[in-house]
């Protein structure tokens, strides 16, 4: 993002409301967010403890003896003690080393055996020394997720999974599994996606278009991404809208003053197609 925009669409975000901000190494803007935080609690705004913080533990960073300097140097960036939320962002691994999404000479990406397991242990040693107060995963599937659960010596189970999850994809299988193991799922594109082709399957329909969606938000006087997000919330889905518009900052929060009949929550996740926007094609 442009220098600055991030700063200022994590402020009125604080100031809207929102309180989870979901973060990344990767995202190249944590120095933006951290001062936002820092500067709405130097306003008295809010308080660290009223902000939940959610970092990423980067593919390039596997290795356990890479986790825990890894997350020092995002909590340094931030200029925070501590996440109150840190996750392994994909559960395969990049070639260590400085380039982010290392490349052989042929643009091939250069991919690194991974033991989640191991890295697994190093995650925990960070929640034992204070410096998260919570892990959990992301885009784990099930075999992925029990490889973690049944780990001999488990300390601590991760507390969540962050995966794609929309009224498009309604994940039930995944989300049923990580209910009986109360594993949050935190669904990212609840919305759909931007139409960004380089990373985003565009042969699917834009699910804001999505003529049941703008039929039951016209009922509630809603658009239909607030429809998308309040149908998520409903399910027990944790979602994290992305926006640098402030209208839209100000309209994805707005979504506690209706809810869905059982038959409209029925009518939408007849709407699963089982599409991915986001294919992670690497």
């Amino acid at each position: 993002t442009p220098k600055g925009t991030c700063l200022e669409s994590v402020k009125i975000a604080i100031d809207t409301g929102y309180r989870h901000i979901d973060g990344a190494f990767v995202y190249y803007n944590e120095h933006e967010v951290g001062q936002a935080i820092r500067e709405k609690i130097t306003e008295g705004k809010i308080k660290r403890e009223d902000i939940f913080y959610c970092g990423k533990l980067w593919n390039t960073c596997h290795p356990p003896e890479l986790v825990r300097p890894t997350l020092e140097k995002t909590l340094k960036i931030l200029q925070l003690d501590y996440v109150d939320l840190y996750i392994i962002e994909l559960p395969m691994a990049f070639k260590p080393g400085d380039a982010i999404y290392p490349k052989d000479e042929n643009g091939k990406f250069i991919y690194h055996e991974t033991d989640l397991c191991a890295t697994w242990e190093a995650m925990e040693a960070c929640k034992d020394a204070g410096l998260a107060k919570s892990i959990g995963v992301s885009n784990f599937n099930r075999r992925q997720l029990e490889m973690i659960l049944n780990k001999p010596g488990l300390k601590h189970k991760p507390v969540s999974n962050q995966v794609e999850c929309h009224p498009y994809f309604t994940q039930p299988k995944l989300l049923e599994f990580c209910r009986k193991h109360d594993i949050v799922i935190v669904g990212y594109s609840p919305l759909g996606t931007s139409r960004d082709e380089t990373w985003v399957n565009v042969s699917s329909p834009p699910l804001l278009k999505d003529p049941v969606l703008n039929a039951i938000g016209k009922k509630y006087n809603k658009t239909a991404a607030q429809v998308a997000l309040r149908f998520s919330i409903q399910r027990g889905v944790v979602v994290i809208p992305k926006s640098f518009n402030p209208q839209r900052i100000r309209e994805n929060f707005q979504i506690f003053d209706f809810s869905l009949t059982e038959e409209e929550m029925k009518e939408i996740e007849a709407l699963n197609k089982n599409v991915r926007y986001v294919e992670l094609l690497m």
